[in-house]
Order: C-alpha cells, then sequence, then structure tokens
C-alpha cells in the first residue's frame, strides 16, 4: 500500500506493491501494502473494540454454470525435470524431515516445519553460501490429493505466520481435508535466510523519524534530512545481509518454489498465491509451464504495470474506497466528521493533515504525529470495510482529545511493531529489499514529475501545492540508495504457455490490486480465466459463497469456471 500523501516524511519508506494479503473466513485482515500482512482482525479488537463480521457478495452466477472438468495435469512428467542441470541436481535431491514446529512459531499443534537448502544464485550455484528456506505445512484432515503452496503477499509477507495464525481458518473446511497447506517464507523474509537492516531504533528512525525543528526547516534541508535517514537505513542493509541482498529477487524465489514443489514430491504445483504472491505464481505459470498444475491467482497484480503507475492505480482506488468509507460513515449513529459530504469530510481530513505538519504534535510514545502516520493508518483500514470502525475511533479521539494513540497504534499494526516498540518481523525490510530488485529504477526528472501530475490528478490527498521544487526532483529515494540496483531494465508480461487452466481472480472494488490488473493478467496467460467477486477490500476469497464454491471446485475437482465468472 503506498501513501496517499507525497510529503518530504514519506519518501524514504518506498511506495509501492504493498499488500497486506489475505481475509480469512473467520473474519480476518491482513495487512503487506502497504501491502503485505496477514492480520487477524482480532488482534484489531484486542486493542480497539469487537470484530465486524464480513458482510456476503451478491450472487450473480450461480456455481452451475461451470464451465467445464479438467483432470490434474502431469501425467508421464517425473518430481525432478529431466532436463535439469548437473549443478542443481543436489538441491532437487535433498532429503529433509517435516517436524513439529517450534513453539515461537504459535503454529497449531498439528502444523510441521522443515528447512531446506537453496543456491543464493540460481545461475552460480557454487559461486555463494547456500541459503535456508523454512516451510510449514498443515496436513490434510482426510485423505490428501497432494501439496497446496501458498504465499499470503508482500512483498515480506511471511508464510510460516500466515499459516500459523490464519491456516485453519482462510481456508474451506474442504480444502483443508484434501490438501496439504504448504507455505514457507521466501528467501529474504522472517524465518528463512533474511534481510536485516536496522535494529528497532533505526526502524522507528527510517519510518516515523521527523527532525525536531522540522517545522521551521526549508524544504531543502528536509529533503537533506530524508536523503541522510534513508542512506543510514540502507547502508544497514548492505553491512548486515551481506551478499544475499543481491538475490532477493522474486525470479529467484521462483526458482526456490519449484525446488520445494519437487521436495514435496509433487509432479505439478498447486498453488494459491495472494495478493504479491500473485506475482510468484505467475511468473511461475511463465517460467514453468509445463509444471502447471491448479493455480488460483487472487488479488492479481499486473507484472507490466510500471512503478510510478503501481501508485498511481492504487491511490485511485484506495481514494475511492476512502470515499466508500466515508459515506458509509455517514449513516452511522455516530460519525466524526462534520460533513454534510464526501468531499467536505475529504477536507476536513486534509485540513487536520496539515495542521498535524505544522504543528507536529507528541504521540503517547514521544513519536512525532505527521500526516504519514494518519495516511499510513488510513490505509491500513481501507483492505476491508470491517476495520472502518476503527478509523472511526481514531478521527474521534484526535477531534475529541488531541489523542493520536489508535492513529499510531494501527500504523504500527501495518509496520508490525508492537506496543514495546519492537518489530515483531523484517516485513518493512523485505519489501524494500524485494521491490528494488524487481522494478526498474526511475532517476528522469521529468519521468519523476511527470508523475506527481499525474498522481495529482487521481489522489483524493494530494495535489501539487503539497510540493516544492525540491520535493518535485524526489522519486524513490530507497531504490536510488540502495547498494545493489536492479538488473530489470522493461516488465514483461506473462503468458504461461501450454500451462493447465488456470484461474485469476479478483473483487471489484479492490483497493490494493484494483479489478484491472486482474483483467490484465488474465489476458495475458493463455490459459487464465477470470473470476471476480462484486465487493468492496483486498483479496476476494473468503467474502462470497460463489466466489468461495468456484474456487473449491477448481482446486479440488477441476471445474474451470466460464470466463468470466461473476459472483
Amino acid at each position: 500500500m503506498c501513501r496517499q500523501r507525497w510529503h518530504w516524511k514519506n519518501y524514504s519508506s518506498g511506495s509501492w506493491r504493498a499488500d497486506p494479503g489475505p481475509q480469512s473466513n473467520g473474519g480476518t485482515m491482513t495487512d503487506d501494502i502497504r501491502s503485505r500482512r496477514l492480520r487477524p482482525l482480532a488482534t484489531l479488537a484486542a486493542g480497539l473494540a469487537t470484530v465486524m463480521a464480513l458482510s456476503g457478495c451478491t450472487l450473480i452466477q450461480e456455481i452451475q454454470e461451470l464451465g467445464g472438468t479438467t483432470p490434474m495435469p502431469g501425467e508421464g512428467l517425473e518430481v525432478v525435470p529431466e532436463d535439469l542441470d548437473a549443478t542443481l541436481s543436489s538441491y532437487y535431491e535433498q532429503e529433509f524431515e517435516w517436524e513439529p514446529c517450534d513453539t515461537s512459531v504459535g503454529a497449531p499443534s498439528d502444523a510441521e516445519c522443515a528447512t531446506v537448502l537453496a543456491p543464493m544464485d540460481w545461475s552460480a550455484p557454487d559461486a555463494y553460501d547456500d541459503i535456508q528456506l523454512a516451510l510449514i505445512r498443515l496436513p490434510a484432515t482426510g485423505t490428501s490429493q497432494g501439496s497446496m503452496f501458498t504465499n499470503p503477499g508482500g512483498p515480506g509477507g511471511s508464510g510460516l505466520s500466515f499459516i500459523a495464525g490464519s491456516g485453519t481458518s482462510f481456508f474451506s473446511k474442504d480444502l483443508r481435508e484434501k490438501f496439504d497447506i504448504v507455505s514457507w517464507d521466501p528467501r529474504g523474509v522472517g524465518a528463512s535466510s533474511a534481510v536485516d537492516c536496522v535494529d528497532d531504533a533505526g526502524m522507528d528512525e527510517y519510518l516515523y523519524g521527523v527532525p525536531e525543528n522540522a517545522a521551521s526547516m526549508t524544504p531543502e534541508e528536509l529533503v537533506a534530512f530524508e536523503i541522510e535517514k534513508t542512506r543510514k537505513f540502507t547502508a544497514g542493509c548492505l553491512e548486515n545481509t551481506g551478499d544475499l541482498l543481491a538475490f532477493v529477487d522474486t525470479q529467484s524465489t521462483v526458482r526456490d518454489l519449484d525446488l520445494l514443489r519437487a521436495l514435496v514430491g509433487d509432479r505439478t504445483l498447486t498453488y494459491f498465491g495472494l495478493s504479491y504472491g500473485t506475482d510468484i505464481g505467475a511468473q511461475y505459470i511463465d517460467k514453468f509451464p509445463d509444471r502447471v498444475g491448479r493455480v488460483v491467482l487472487d488479488g492479481a497484480t499486473d507484472p507490466t504495470v510500471p512503478a510510478f503507475d503501481v501508485i498511481i492505480d492504487q491511490q485511485e482506488k484506495f481514494g475511492d474506497a476512502t470515499r466508500n468509507y466515508l459515506a458509509d460513515c455517514f449513516t452511522a449513529a455516530e460519525c466524526p466528521f462534520a460533513g454534510p459530504t464526501v468531499d467536505d469530510a475529504i477536507g476536513q481530513i486534509r485540513a487536520t493533515m496539515d495542521e498535524v505538519d505544522s504543528t507536529l504534535p507528541k504521540g503517547p510514545d514521544g513519536r512525532t504525529f505527521t500526516s504519514s502516520v494518519m495516511l499510513t493508518a488510513i490505509n491500513m483500514t481501507m483492505y476491508d470495510s470491517s476495520s472502518w470502525q476503527y478509523l472511526s475511533q481514531a478521527f474521534s479521539a484526535w477531534y475529541t482529545a488531541a489523542d493520536s494513540s489508535v492513529f499510531f497504534f494501527l500504523a504500527d499494526l501495518y509496520n508490525d511493531r508492537d506496543q514495546s516498540g519492537h518489530y515483531a518481523s523484517n516485513m518493512m525490510e523485505a519489501f524494500q529489499a524485494i521491490n528494488c530488485l524487481d522494478y526498474p529504477l526511475v532517476t528522469d526528472k521529468d519521468a519523476i514529475r511527470s508523475f506527481y501530475e499525474r498522481l495529482a490528478e487521481v489522489s483524493i490527498f494530494f495535489s501539487l501545492e503539497d510540493m516544492t521544487e525540491a520535493e518535485m526532483a524526489i522519486g524513490d529515494l530507497t531504490c536510488e540508495n540502495w547498494p545493489v540496483r536492479s538488473k530489470v531494465t522493461e516488465q514483461q508480461a506473462v503468458t504461461g504457455a501450454g500451462a493447465a487452466p488456470v484461474l485469476v481472480v479478483a473483487t471489484s472494488n479492490d483497493p490494493a490490486t484494483p479489478l484491472k490488473w486482474a483483467e490484465a493478467v488474465a489476458q495475458q496467460l493463455e490459459s487464465a480465466t477470470l473470476l471476480v467477486v462484486e465487493g468492496d477490500g483486498h483479496i476476494a476469497y473468503g467474502r462470497s459463497t460463489c466466489g468461495d464454491q468456484v474456487i473449491d471446485e477448481y482446486f479440488i475437482n477441476g471445474k474451470v469456471p466460464a470466463d468470466p465468472t461473476h459472483c
């Protein structure tokens, strides 16, 4: 998720491909936004209020309209590719054992964990030390049809944390019965060989740091502060991560996923990708079409969209979601905004942002409350309408008592920071590392200025009046100062020629991964069918009986719906 107002406070913390990930059938939300997390609403409830149930979607097309049934692909294939390079055979032939997960994982009692080895550099496996990949599995509750791999999004989301926290609730009873649910921490993430940049205090400085005299500083001085802060962060990433920092790109993760497929003994990949996890899945389909079994890409990202356009698309849709929130707020018994219109409320929020940026009040723990914190909290709650209530609580507390604690609570939840100031994962560090390798770096000043001009046309919280010339020259400070340059010069479409039928899924009003991205991916992939679930929020699974039935029938019985199908 991108922050929706591009002030100097936002530049160094990155800007695109944000996923919070999935929504569980039991009423969970995620973050990962920016992208990224899988966070039960119960976590919010513990700090704020009772969880609201998800509302159902309108049933437009019945499950009986499925287009056909396909057998499980892979007949005649060996588990290990016959044309595998000899230098990689030891990785595909390694042995490992599933064991009870360590108590620190917090997984259900029947979950099993394992660790395997992968080459740091798939193109030169002997050039560097091997890396470790941490896996988790929930065994099927019935007779297993094989493994179903899943990735929760991000980039930077932990598969271990996802399965530990949501594995038994996110997937339907039928999927749990028929499949061993397997996930992993991708390279650079969590319990696998991971990116490490700074300590907790360093992350606070990177994400929340504001100079004490910021209100009196010139725009040039503020930009210089941000540059120095960012360079300190990126230098720490290189110092503490080392060689791995150059090899946490998504293409390498795709190679890892095929290795994991073989190690669990599956001839083809069954995969449920969520949010950024769809990028992994789409690139797998494109690179290993003959190894595609049954693959669902829910909340799809379009690999052809440039970084700046990702931001613009997301800002437009987050703006739409915010408007929907405000309209809903005015129907409630208590709404913190004066109104009477949505545009009036947007103006009130903008005025509040200007106020806090000019006065820089301190939060309850001494951190400075800024529009950046406010926007992170707003974005955090736009992933699902059931969390809008918490945003109303945040604004109510601020307007009635100048209390910013709920804003900080939501922003910290987004950034995986607990109330003691500890960051529970390396999600934010991995997010930056992966993004900076996956996208071409844009440094052309005209392109950057054009980006801001286009952003102003779609964003409800940003205008060119907010920008000075010094700020208009800034693109993405983190990737501009990243120690390793991206090797990507042009983003490529995926085709997956020859792959078995796959399913691309979207909600109609997804703010983080707009519907048009899913439509584009479904067009690019030659064997794809599009499923659209009507409604708000990020990730379709768990929102509609119709949509869930289509997905479950596809995974279990190979039933491919009509293209497109609407629920």
